[in-house]
């Protein structure tokens, strides 16, 4: 009997993407699986998205960072006021990680799956999407607005030229479509569309911000985000942020541009929300300033109320944490806080009725690249009733 439901389970994550563990709360899934659920025609790779962690340098990288490990895991004896806070938080989830943890290593056969991820022949095709060209940089210069884009609908053998960017880009059709940028293909998934502004100001940051509704990606940057409240007329019941916060390993390392916190505040939650309410999800990293900052004035300045924190604990593809669970400053989950924005109307009762959202819930996956998210949405995050 137990073998039967193991065997349900594998054959469920083989065709979702996503493996439950049995009264936890607890999840484990593959990113590559669930982004190819949006997809008709074409397939994500799986060896692009999983190179950084099936790279064939990873055991070099293993080594290098077992040294790191062994200088940083010694924690300062006299720990500031915030530091002793952050430990403390970390303190309090860290046997619920543990436990996540336990529970991955105990799925033999999950595990002898995750090795070979990368070329699952199951999910691989031999059409790919292409390389993308860097679209922070190019919103940059000044021929931005002379770009266009050649969508292509094979279906009905149509092409249509648009502008890349300041324009919204829409697939509305229920199949994929295929699009040509500068010489290179990229993949609209069905029913869903993009927004891009450029950006010419020399002292300005582009910042990639994202919102789903319900499978809808838009890109914006933050000091135009209004542009987009006018090209979504009912507002979203969903948004998804994942902020470029100040951090010193992208910088270092010149991944990213950051901003400082206060830029975000001036995000228009309110008017970018449904009318009637929205669930608002925030990626964030562990320091202790940033989480005192989104609790007391990020969350209010947006009129959201914290409800709930999901975790993200990445492994490599044998099982093992990508790094010492206690390391001071390189822990290797990141959190997921969830809150309510309740909308405009002030009589309680005309509110729509919110599925209750479950607290400190856990998601296990292989990371992809340098700070790129796991997809998340309606499999994970309640909804509206």
């Amino acid at each position: 009997m137990e073998n039967s439901k193991t065997s349900d389970k594998l054959s469920a994550f083989l065709e979702s993407g996503i493996y439950r563990f049995e009264n936890s709360n607890v999840v484990f899934i593959d990113p590559v699986r669930m982004l190819n659920r949006s997809y008709t025609r074409f397939r994500f790779s799986p060896s692009a998205y999983y190179s950084r962690f099936f790279d064939s340098k990873e055991t070099i990288v293993t080594s290098n960072s077992k040294k790191r490990k062994r200088k940083e895991k010694k924690i300062p004896h006299d720990l500031n006021e915030r530091e002793q806070a952050a430990t403390l938080r970390h303190q309090q989830v860290r046997p619920m990680l543990l436990k996540a943890h336990e529970f991955l290593m105990e799925a033999t056969d999950l595990l002898a799956i995750m090795k070979g991820l990368r070329g699952d022949s199951n999910i691989c095709s031999s059409t790919e999407l292409s390389e993308q060209h860097s679209f922070i940089e190019l919103g940059k210069v000044w021929q931005a607005p002379l770009y266009e884009i050649v969508l292509k609908a094979a279906w009905k053998g149509l092409e249509r030229v648009v502008p890349v960017f300041n324009n919204l880009v829409v697939n509305e059709a229920s199949d994929d479509m295929e699009a040509e940028f500068l010489n290179k293909k990229y993949i609209l998934p069905r029913e869903s569309c993009f927004y891009m502004l450029a950006v010419f100001l020399v002292d300005f940051v582009l910042l990639t911000f994202c919102m789903f509704f319900p499978s809808t990606m838009w890109k914006s940057d933050l000091g135009q985000i209004h542009n987009l409240i006018h090209e979504c007329n009912a507002g979203f019941n969903l948004i998804v942020i994942d902020p470029p916060w100040e951090n010193g390993s992208a910088r270092q390392k010149l991944r990213y541009p950051t901003l400082p916190n206060w830029y975000f505040l001036s995000l228009p939650i309110k008017q970018l929300a449904h009318q009637d309410g929205a669930l608002v999800a925030l990626w964030m990293t562990n320091r202790e300033k940033l989480h005192n900052f989104v609790q007391k004035e990020l969350f209010p300045s947006w009129g959201v109320s914290h409800e709930a924190t999901y975790y993200w604990l990445k492994v490599k593809a044998d099982g093992s944490l990508i790094s010492d669970l206690d390391l001071f400053h390189h822990r290797p989950y990141e959190c997921l806080l969830l809150g309510y924005f309740h909308g405009q109307e002030t009589n309680s009762k005309q509110l729509p009725r919110l599925r209750p959202i479950k607290h400190d819930q856990i998601i296990i996956s292989i990371p992809g690249e340098y700070s790129r998210k796991p997809p998340i949405g309606g499999k994970f995050v309640p909804t509206w009733h």
